[in-house]
């Protein structure tokens, strides 16, 4: 009974869960900027009257909602920064902010979990144990805000702890799971390479910047293609190359910005040293300086068996879920990773594909959006999972 309530209530505030929603699409703020979001979300609990604790790990809000009755302590997280992007679709909704958009689905994370904590607060003596709501900034953007938040108290006495992130590239109705590793470690690298520009007819009196970089990039990519094990997956992408411009002279300098994706620690540190070996090499080789850094992102989010399992079958208890099944692994990354180093837990996929489109726009493009009913979907397969890990 307590379930069929939940859902019940989850649908009657659908139409404030888009409201919410669409607000803050039009009101869209950078990683470790988001003030205006995050007072907005404390006031949401203010007004209901649910403990809240702001300022947590940075600009982060979590709200605790505790149960009439003994039990243990579940966590749900949901992301509340947006992108450094021109908002180009032509909706009633569209940013208001120049140069910054949702284009992630954040938006609909916090409005979800917003939701959710509130039909929650309402049902509070029906409910056994503690539900923290945890609404984490700065995801998009490393060393992002899930470590401070961690660190500051916001899993203290959490059992296990879940997580969705909206999918506009599947359907609405399907619920995508996967145990063991589901999204990759992501690192970023630069390169600065140090040469002797000149003239471009005196290319012998030169060090060329640009030549040289070039044959980095083409070394580079023999790291995946000869040095990790074919069974392991992993990512070399070099993003950014930039030089002098003017079409008569050489280079003196190129630099040289790129991301690594890998699941496996260990190929992950024999990334970053290849990387380290090939520059030496390729430098030393054209006799010229370079600056080499590395820095680590976040670590693969790894689901744990038993709670992933778990949450396929509370997937199924949801009416709108028109399938479960099984995704292949993720090469973006996600900092949901700490809190699964931290505790139990799992993190999903919830279709979110926009009604009547056949080939929806990427995460972070410019014309990105979703399907607004997969926030009713999240918000029930998320509430269905947090009463029955009771």
């Amino acid at each position: 009974m307590t379930l069929h309530t939940l859902f019940e209530k989850l649908e009657q505030s659908y139409p404030d869960m888009v409201e919410v929603r669409r607000y803050l699409h039009q009101h869209p703020e950078l990683s470790f900027e988001e003030t205006e979001t995050a007072n907005y979300i404390a006031n949401f609990y203010k007004e209901l009257g649910v403990e809240f604790r702001t300022g947590v790990g940075g600009n982060g809000v979590v709200a605790t909602i505790r149960g009439a009755k003994p039990g243990k302590t579940i966590a749900l997280r949901a992301d509340f920064d947006a992108l450094p992007i021109q908002d180009e679709k032509d909706v009633p909704y569209k940013s208001t902010v120049p140069n910054k958009m949702h284009a992630c689905g954040h938006d609909g994370h916090t409005s979800t979990l917003l939701h959710l904590g509130r039909t929650l607060h309402e049902m509070i003596d029906e409910l056994a144990g503690t539900y923290v709501l945890i609404h984490q900034h700065a995801e998009e953007y490393a060393p992002g805000g899930a470590k401070p938040m961690i660190e500051d108290g916001a899993l203290d006495g959490v059992d296990v702890v879940f997580g969705t992130h909206l999918w506009a590239t599947e359907p609405v109705g399907k619920i995508q799971y996967r145990v063991g590793p589901v999204m990759a470690a992501a690192d970023r690298f630069e390169i600065v390479i140090q040469g002797a520009g000149g003239h471009g007819a005196q290319p012998q009196k030169t060090k060329d910047a640009i030549v040289v970089g070039a044959q980095l990039v083409t070394n580079l990519q023999q790291i995946v293609s000869r040095r990790v094990n074919p069974i392991d997956s992993a990512v070399v992408t070099v993003g950014s190359f930039v030089a002098d411009n003017a079409f008569n002279v050489i280079a003196d300098s190129a630099k040289i910005i790129g991301t690594v994706r890998t699941f496996n620690p260990e190929v992950r540190d024999l990334i970053e040293e290849e990387i380290g070996r090939i520059v030496k090499g390729t430098c030393l080789t054209a006799n010229c300086d370079y600056k080499y850094d590395y820095f680590r992102g976040y670590p693969a989010v790894v689901n744990h068996e038993v709670e992933t399992l778990f949450v396929v079958e509370q997937a199924k208890l949801v009416p709108e879920v028109t399938s479960v099944e099984e995704t292949e692994p993720h090469m973006g990354g996600e900092d949901f990773a700490y809190y699964l180093e931290e505790r139990k837990g799992s993190f999903f996929f919830t279709g979110a594909c926009p009604e009547g489109v056949t080939a929806p726009y990427p995460h972070h493009h410019p014309k990105f959006d979703f399907n607004e009913k997969a926030m009713l979907i999240a918000a029930k397969t998320l509430g269905a999972a947090a009463l029955n890990a009771q």
